[in-house]
């Protein structure tokens, strides 16, 4: 015990001190509780810690993917995906660079008081796009500027080679490559893109110091070939314009079948504007007339009432109808033809388009068997293409028809269609009663077909649609040189208020060539033209003229009425001969063949 004191009394005073034993005991406790807590941490909770740090600096950065290209039948592009890039403005991160905004409005070539306003008003966000789609080259020039907190990413951009001729066949996207309207949209899954992703590190200032890993590529979306010849839809859509333009139309449009397939070949509709300038962009100029607006078809439904009626047995082509005096009284209603054509053949009545004798032929075999056959070509159903808007027109069933409505019915009031539901029902007449589903997509193998009208039936009322675009019919200028046509024309007064407008008209020529062999079917309609003429031979025919004399030689369709080849003078056509012909050479060397002997 005297030994412990003695050596406490030689230790410096400070080791006796009780407050620095307090220190040193602290200073270990706290050593150990550190090195406690980092073991703890670098054991326990690194995976922890190591996400938090990472999402300090590391982000995942989306990998944009294009739209897959929409191409016609041959291949030719109608849409494609352009790489563009987009600028965008970190404003909590100009700072002091904010002063190199006058920069950046020059290489952008925007206006540099309304890009400080915008900036300004951001001030506290961490995004603000500056221009959306500039070149490629144009991004790089920014990215050359190394502006603090001005960043450009990678996007892509619809363009339409066609322009307006298909906008309202593909329909269109949005900025961000979203699809809005038409086929875009209808084959929108198919179509978009998947995007990627992939992980980047980027420094104090927002900018991309180092790329990681690749979490997912991005898949491009997938090609479209459509059934639509790039060729026959410009020329459609250029005389279609030139018509609605001469004939100072409110509106028109046009469909071209390949009878065979049902294929459509060409879609047009007017008024019309260009997807790549969307500031053009008006909501009436985006509807496709062809699918979506309805109209009465006046005398073109003439053909049909006709094969109904024949249909039935009582009627053929060369069947006597008296169409005297030129009128007919059903119920309260009186039906008048534009003359009195006195005694027509069957024949007759399609050429003359004769609503008196159509009336009587619709009567004589009763609504249902008429209503039947409409219903069969698809009238008031939808033609499911799965289009955006698609109609289906109208027409009531014949149990709610009177006896005027029968007559109506006949020559194409009291109901309405579409232009493409016009020409399917024409292409059944073109393929000898079979109708064929329509399509947007080119088709490797014809699809089944649907046989809705009697063969024979269909070939007899196709002959007789040929006797009015000759001499003494209703569309005389709808023929084609070299083929032979067959067709019908429609004029129709515009419902208005309950009744109908005797100043407004729809004007219709709805037809096919070559009539021997049908392959294509076209319908033309002009939407109240106002320029002098309103008849659909007259306004219409013209249309379906050159639409149809282009289509069949751009697709080398053999002619079917080539003119008799001129004698020249001196010359003397040559027979050959015939089994038991006998053939006498004379003197002049001339020769000629008969049934018989020599002249």
């Amino acid at each position: 015990m005297n030994a412990l004191l003695g050596l406490r009394a030689k230790l410096p005073a400070k080791f006796t001190d009780w407050r620095f034993w307090l220190v040193i005991g602290l200073f270990f406790i706290l050593a150990n509780t550190m090195l406690w807590r980092a073991m703890y941490l670098k054991i326990s909770q690194r995976e922890f810690l190591e996400k938090q740090g990472e999402m300090r600096y590391e982000r995942v950065q989306e990998i944009a993917a294009h739209r897959g290209r929409i191409l016609d039948r041959h291949g030719e592009p109608l849409a494609v995906s352009t790489p563009m890039e987009s600028v965008w403005v970190n404003p909590v991160d100009l700072g002091a660079s904010v002063n190199r905004l006058p920069e950046l409005a020059q290489v952008l070539g925007v206006d540099l008081g309304k890009l400080t306003t915008q900036v300004l008003r951001h001030a506290d966000k961490r995004f603000m796009y500056v221009k959306r789609q500039v070149t490629p080259e144009v991004g790089a020039a920014v990215r050359a500027l190394r502006i603090s907190g001005v960043n450009t990413q990678r996007e892509y951009r619809r363009f339409y080679p066609t322009g307006e001729a298909t906008v309202h066949v593909l329909g269109f996207t949005n900025m961000d490559d979203e699809a809005l309207e038409g086929i875009e949209r209808t084959y929108d899954d198919w179509l978009r893109g998947e995007p990627g992703a992939r992980r980047i590190i980027k420094d104090l200032h927002g900018k991309v110091i180092e790329t990681g890993e690749l979490i997912q590529e991005a898949r491009p979306g997938n090609d479209l070939t459509l059934s639509i010849d790039r060729r026959l839809q410009y020329l459609a859509y250029r005389e279609l314009k030139a018509a609605v333009q001469e004939n100072k139309a409110k509106a028109g449009s046009a469909v071209l079948l390949d009878v065979r397939t049902g294929e459509i070949l060409a879609m047009v509709s007017q008024p019309s504007f260009n997807p790549n300038d969307r500031g053009s962009l008006r909501p009436n100029l985006a509807r496709n007339r062809a699918m979506i607006d309805n109209f009465e078809p006046g005398s073109t439904m003439k053909p049909f009432a006709v094969a109904a009626a024949m249909q039935t047995g009582k009627f053929k082509s060369t069947t006597p109808i008296d169409t005297n005096p030129g009128y007919l009284k059903v119920d309260r209603f009186t039906i008048r033809d534009h003359n009195n054509y006195g005694l027509l053949d069957v024949t007759g009545v399609i050429r003359k388009s004769s609503n008196v004798g159509v009336t009587k032929m619709a009567m004589a075999i009763g609504p249902g068997k008429l209503w039947t056959l409409y219903d069969h070509l698809g009238l008031g159903k939808a033609p499911g293409t799965g289009f955006p808007g698609e109609s289906s027109g109208r027409m009531l069933h014949y149990r709610d028809w009177s006896g005027s409505d029968i007559a109506t019915h006949a020559y194409g009031y009291g109901m309405s269609v579409n232009t493409l539901q016009l020409a399917r029902a024409y292409s059944v007449i073109a393929h000898d009663g079979v109708m064929m589903p329509v399509s947007f997509l080119r088709l490797e193998q014809p699809p089944a077909g649907e046989n809705v009208l009697n063969p024979a039936v269909a070939r007899s009322v196709r002959t007789m649609m040929e006797e009015v675009v000759k001499r003494g019919g209703t569309g005389t200028k709808a023929q084609v040189m070299g083929y032979r046509v067959a067709g019908k024309t429609g004029t129709a007064h515009k419902s208005q208020g309950g009744g109908y407008a005797e100043d407004k008209y729809v004007a219709v020529f709805a037809g096919m060539a070559p009539a021997s062999n049908p392959r294509l079917a076209l319908v033309v309609m002009i939407d109240e033209p106002t320029g002098g003429s309103y008849y659909g031979g007259q306004v219409a025919g013209p249309v379906f003229a050159a639409i149809m004399d282009e289509a069949l030689r751009t697709m080398n369709v053999p002619p079917d009425a080539l003119p008799e080849p001129e004698v020249a003078p001196g010359v003397m056509s040559v027979t050959a001969p015939k089994a038991g012909d006998k053939i006498t050479t004379k003197p002049a060397a001339v020769v000629a063949v008969t049934q018989g002997g020599l002249h």
